[in-house]
């Protein structure tokens, strides 16, 4: 039976700690992959392990990854996500300018992260299986809603992939693999005419 997701509202401190390309790239390694040490992590993301290590420890001053207990690792340091997800809005950080900052940097690495994972699927689609070419898209909708509706869509959607992350760990399907679902809902602003 899958279990419950335990999620995280950033802090400042936590957001401000994240708001680096390899601590976020580190903490979607172990949200993603599990357990693993610094050279794991460092082979995995091409990076060196001293410049790992000390990013996993400033992770862990804030609380969003912690050492675990392996036993007969030796030396070996193993690290995991504290939490499965976080959230944050920038509401949240109203006075701090530096933790502002982060979650500007945050959304548009989102952005960038999903722009990244689009190209990658474009090129890789030729060979791809054809059920997978033919049900994995992209698609927009244009809706006219409240605030408070807006709101309410996300909790649905959010309900609807939970649903989808439990069947897919209780009953993966034959050809199961990671899928990346991003959901925005953003209010559409007229770009200016030009000359205006």
């Amino acid at each position: 039976m899958a279990e419950e997701l335990s999620e995280v509202q950033l802090s400042g401190p936590q957001i401000r700690a994240l708001a680096q390309p390899l601590r976020l790239r580190l903490l979607g390694q172990l949200r993603w992959a599990g357990p693993a040490t610094a050279t794991g992590l460092a082979a995995v993301l091409r990076t060196n392990t001293g410049a790992t290590s000390y990013h996993l420890r400033q992770l862990a001053e804030v609380g969003l990854v912690v050492e675990e207990e392996r036993p007969g690792s030796g030396r070996q340091r193993w690290w995991r996500a504290a939490h499965d997800m976080s959230n944050f809005r920038r509401s949240y950080y109203e006075g701090d300018p530096e933790a502002t900052a982060a979650a500007e940097w945050l959304e548009a690495e989102q952005v960038n992260r999903f722009a990244e994972l689009a190209r990658h699927w474009r090129r890789a689609l030729p060979d791809e299986p054809e059920a997978w070419q033919e049900v994995a898209g992209i698609s927009d909708y244009m809706l006219h809603l409240g605030s408070a509706q807006t709101e309410a869509l996300f909790r649905e959607l959010e309900e609807v992939i939970d649903r989808y992350r439990r069947l897919g760990e209780d009953e993966p399907g034959p050809d199961a693999r990671p899928v990346a679902v991003y959901v925005a809902g953003l209010p559409h602003i007229q770009e200016p005419e030009a000359g205006a």
